[in-house]
């Protein structure tokens, strides 16, 4: 295949663009091939169509992780909310489990109507050898607006699973009602400490990885590898972000109590009282869940790219 066909999807966009925007050398053929979807930024319907796809594949994607991988996510809480010497409780792993979704699905959508496009954008106005720069910078800005509806779905979500509430709406009502609206919101900081690097780095470690590979392979990935590499981006990404995934559990489960007055005492009590090595609690069932979900994200991620990049492609010519 040669590399002018080399696109994570179809890529129905490059006969109908101006000489002036092709990209022309093999690096950002590569580049241009590793987005998604094709984009002219100066053609409204196209930006909405990158939008509607982006919204749809990053909503099916992390629903599809979440329900798959929740058990693994439930147990990786429970272990990093223990005190020193604190017990495991094994029942009960599906808790929370549907609320969750109903926030995951807009929260997902979200962050990839915001990834995709400022992905798109950057690509074209950085120099070809910033290419790492746009995904970090679209990770870190999806996270961020992101945050608005996945901070409360998970605060809802890991107070459901250490036990501390039956069913996801008694738990908005009894935060809201001891903590008020902030308390839907608790350990925010913490979360942006934690996300904004988290996604910022799996995202860029993932698609440069794409890159590479289609370079030295000089043709598309197919589905496997496309999850093989989303599986390797996601274990080393969720070893490096441990010790602040644990800062934030703290945080959001402590709920009206006042054991840890910020991020910074939280790390200074959690080292005092349990040592250093607390910081790195649940890394294990940590790794294994975003390694494996990495691989089932990304997976269904460009699958689905690819499917919609196709119709739109048939109803394009039809």
């Amino acid at each position: 295949m040669d590399s002018d066909t080399v696109s994570s999807s179809v890529d129905h966009s490059r006969t109908a663009m101006p000489e002036t925007l092709a990209f022309n050398s093999p690096m950002k053929k590569q580049i241009n091939g590793c987005s998604s979807i094709c984009v002219r930024q100066d053609d409204p319907g196209r930006f909405l169509r990158v939008l509607y796809e982006s919204l749809i594949t990053g909503g099916l994607a992390g629903v599809v992780v979440e329900a798959a991988l929740y058990p693994i996510d439930t147990i990786k809480t429970r272990v990093q909310a223990a005190r020193d010497g604190g017990k495991i409780i094994w029942k009960g792993l599906y808790s929370g489990l549907g609320g969750n979704l109903v926030g995951v699905l807009p929260a997902s959508a979200l962050f990839f109507g915001v990834y995709e496009p400022t992905k798109q954008k950057l690509l074209k106005v950085l120099p070809e050898n910033f290419s790492a720069v746009a995904h970090l910078a679209a990770g870190a800005l999806g996270g961020a607006v992101s945050s608005i509806v996945r901070v409360p779905t998970e605060v809802v979500k890991q107070r459901m699973q250490t036990g501390q509430f039956a069913s996801a709406r008694d738990a908005v009502r009894l935060i809201i009602a001891k903590e008020g609206f902030g308390g839907m919101y608790a350990g925010y900081g913490s979360f942006l400490l934690r996300d904004l690097p988290f996604d910022a780095l799996q995202f860029c470690v993932y698609e440069q990885l794409r890159i590479g590979y289609k370079l030295a392979a000089r043709r598309d990935l197919n589905d496997p590898e496309n999850a093989m590499l989303g599986a390797f981006a996601g274990a080393v990404t969720g070893v490096l972000t441990t010790p602040l995934d644990v800062i934030k559990t703290r945080l959001m489960v402590q709920g009206a109590g006042t054991q840890y007055k910020g991020v910074a005492d939280c790390v200074k009590t959690i080292i005092r009282e349990e040592g250093p090595s607390a910081l790195w609690k649940g890394m294990g069932p940590r790794v294994l869940w975003i390694g494996i979900g990495g691989s089932i994200f990304f997976g269904v991620l460009e699958k689905t790219k690819q499917i919609l990049s196709e119709r739109s492609q048939k109803s394009h010519n039809s």
